[in-house]
């Protein structure tokens, strides 16, 4: 495949549908109908490309933070053309496909590369509002297109989708605290922080004391309540057609768990879950739902 540098910007930057790594999203996602499960991927690839082009080499003083924000130009100029009818070229045929055969909002995409481009201008932030702001742009909005893919009955389920993109992404911040101050980066409220007296340079010195445990413990009980929020607003009948935001959901509320298990110390080692605990989490969910529907189906007869 060919290496594209910097300096060609986005002109010959492709998008394909593609499956997804043995992460979370393949555990969740491998169950679907296929041709749901292809647009999922190709959705799936559009946001990791993206995010891609942010986060190769980032830090605060990244040298190429201005091609980068010109890259995210260029794709919203390419959005722009797909809603038109206007597209430049193959190269994003598969998203192209899926936007139109789902009927997917323009500004679905737009908030998302917004979102991402937040990343490239902002390394902290004050307010947990401020941090939800980020958290709903970059993730909020994946499970708003997702929806749009498996179907939905009930307009309760866009909030069921809202509330776990803030569970899933506030889950991976917690985790992943060691790794982004490494990049520069504290997601951490600062509001919090203050509140038991933990500070910046302590994130940064990776200090590991009861200050800190009391403030992951506020943390995690904070996202465990988005979870639960998200749930209230999940008719019964319609996880038959969300039953993959499910897998997902259960999947990184156990990450939850784990983090809570390990004293809440993400300093020490990146904190994961066990593929064949994924594996058997997705497996249960499939089969729970295979029973829900055939029992309405018994009902119906």
């Amino acid at each position: 495949m060919e290496v594209i540098s910097y300096t060609d910007l986005a002109a010959h930057e492709r998008v394909e549908a593609r499956k997804p790594e043995r992460s979370n999203f393949y555990y969740s996602f491998s169950f679907l109908p296929r041709e749901e499960r292809n647009a999922i991927n190709s959705i799936h690839a559009f946001c990791s490309y993206i995010d891609d082009i942010v986060d190769l080499d980032a830090n605060p003083e990244d040298k190429h933070k201005q091609i980068k924000l010109d890259r995210l130009s260029w794709w919203e100029r390419e959005i722009d053309k797909i809603y038109s009818d206007n597209v430049s070229g193959p190269l994003i045929t598969p998203l192209v496909a899926v936007i139109k055969r789902f009927g997917i909002p323009k500004q679905y995409f737009l908030t998302l590369i917004n979102g991402c481009r937040r990343d490239l201008i902002q390394f902290r932030y004050s307010t947990f509002e401020e941090l939800k702001e980020y958290c709903y742009s970059v993730a909020s909005i994946v499970g708003l297109i997702s929806i749009e893919i498996f179907g939905y009955k009930y307009e309760e389920t866009k909030n069921y989708a809202t509330y776990l993109g803030y569970a899933l992404q506030l889950t991976n911040i917690l985790r992943d605290i060691k790794f982004d101050k490494d990049r520069g980066y504290i997601y951490l409220p600062k509001e919090d922080m203050d509140k038991f007296g933990y500070s910046e340079e302590d994130v940064i010195g990776e200090v590991y004391d009861e200050r800190f445990v009391e403030l992951m413990r506020f943390e995690v009980n904070r996202v465990r309540e988005f979870y639960h929020k998200a749930r209230t607003y999940l008719h019964p009948d319609e996880r038959v057609t969300v039953f993959a935001a499910e897998i997902m959901d259960a999947i990184y509320y156990r990450l939850l768990e784990k983090i809570e298990l390990e004293d809440f110390n993400v300093y020490k080692e990146k904190i994961r879950v066990a593929n064949s605990h994924k594996f058997l989490i997705a497996i249960k969910h499939w089969l729970s739902i295979r029973m829900f529907v055939k029992r309405i189906k018994v009902r119906n007869e």
